[in-house]
């Protein structure tokens, strides 16, 4: 699930089907086909997650619509696009709502995949934070609805810590700890005798790797009027690539750890601190490993950045009931016992902002002692710092060779060199667009 949560990587075959789709269909998006339908009937739901995590929202939502059933189908996560693809760009009606990966909403709209839902905007921006409303908005529409959202923390090892006599971090945001001090404190940990001093857990991915460059002041990377033009060649990511490739050349930080191969590592032990998300509570607190948690760290005179969001859904302008599927979809997303609901089975952060009030004390009761004050932290973290992926047709290039870039970066490849390869590869790239 956590895997999937973060749809960190693309495929070109995807992105291939959609530069030679995007012309034709992007003209008057989505509003010429299917039906608003009956209004009851099935509603054909498409997604990666296992059927057991959406059967709570399911059931919930059939109580309340009697008249109204959802049948789920599930696709692999490393299907999931593909499948839409071929799908939607067949006009296939038998998908009446699909989940969106957030960062791929821009390219689907564009393809004309998504509905307007424009109608909803207003109460939709009334029940979620500021940065899951404006991540589902392209070229001013509203195309989709939050479902789950996301944040980093920092998790860290109390034992590890004490053994070296390094001051456990607050939870408190006020007091939000330095990478620098991170990086110092660490060094000393490793003296002491545990085997790294810090890991984060997506290790090349973008989405935990978009805080560090925003915090340095370099921004996200994409910028222009139309959010196709790269901008990694500058001052702040140089400095936030050159600290992160340091952590490794220094064996602050482990190489050949795959993203999401890194909780063991944390919970064995060997990690002082570890960068993970909020499904990481459940797993930790099930754990040996004494641990607490504190805010994701910040560059020195720089920026509190986290980064956010997770998976939206929206409806197919081929279906044949997009009536139901609307009343579902505001269930699941903007109805604040329907959105918990889509948590009931999972370890994630609702999106909407009444069912995260009801959610976070739960979260947060996971890990007892070792995880108090969570619920607060996580609660500002949504409001104050969190940072969305940037909102560009041109993203899911963008996402590809990054996170190639990341991983040569890792492995010792100069860092000023390689954005600037990165930076020639992703303009070739848009040039298709």
């Amino acid at each position: 699930m956590k895997r999937k949560l973060l749809a960190a990587t693309s495929l070109f075959a995807a992105g291939a089907i959609f530069l030679a789709g995007c012309s034709t269909s992007s003209q008057n998006p989505g509003q010429a086909m299917g039906s608003e339908g009956p209004g009851t009937g099935t509603v054909n739901l498409l997604g990666p997650e296992d059927p057991a995590t959406f059967a709570p929202v399911i059931a919930a939502f059939k109580a309340k619509n009697p008249d109204i059933s959802v049948k789920y189908s599930q696709v692999p996560f490393d299907q999931l696009n593909p499948t839409l693809q071929q799908r939607l760009g067949a006009k296939d009606d038998t998908i009446d709502v699909y989940t969106v990966d957030q960062p791929r909403l821009s390219q689907l709209a564009a393809q004309g995949f998504l509905e307007d839902l424009s109608d909803l905007k207003e109460q939709t921006k009334a029940a979620v934070p500021d940065a899951q409303f404006s991540v589902n908005v392209s070229e001013g529409k509203l195309w989709a609805l939050p479902i789950w959202n996301s944040t980093q923390m920092l998790f860290f090892n109390k034992k590890a810590l004490d053994s070296a006599g390094v001051k456990h971090p607050s939870v408190d945001p006020a007091h939000r700890m330095t990478w620098e001090q991170v990086v110092a404190d660490a060094r000393k940990v490793q003296a002491a005798g545990t085997q790294y001093g810090l890991l984060l857990e997506q290790v090349e991915a973008y989405y935990q790797l978009q805080p560090l460059a925003e915090s340095a002041g370099g921004g996200s990377g994409i910028t222009g009027d139309k959010m196709l033009t790269t901008d990694i060649n500058n001052a702040g990511w140089e400095k936030a690539m050159q600290w992160y490739a340091d952590t490794f050349s220094s064996g602050l930080s482990p190489r050949g750890v795959g993203g999401f191969q890194t909780s063991p590592v944390f919970t064995s032990g060997n990690v002082a601190y570890f960068v993970g998300g909020p499904w990481d509570v459940g797993g930790f607190a099930k754990s040996n490993i004494d641990w607490g948690v504190a805010p994701m760290p910040y560059f020195e005179g720089g920026s509190q950045v986290t980064p956010t969001g997770s998976w939206s859904w929206g409806i197919n302008p081929a279906s044949k009931n997009k009536a139901a599927a609307k009343k579902f979809l505001e269930f699941a997303s903007l109805d604040p016992a329907g959105n918990l609901a889509t948590t009931e089975a999972t370890t994630i952060i609702p999106a909407n902002s009444a069912a995260t009030a009801q959610y976070l004390p739960k979260l947060e009761a996971l890990g007892g002692d070792k995880s108090k004050g969570l619920a607060e932290l996580i609660a500002h973290e949504n409001s104050q710092t969190a940072k969305p992926r940037p909102v560009s047709v041109g993203y899911i290039q963008f996402e590809e060779i990054m996170g190639k870039a990341f991983a040569d970066i890792r492995n010792g490849s100069p860092v000023n060199e390689r954005l600037k390869q990165a930076a020639q590869q992703i303009s070739d790239a848009w040039k298709r667009l």
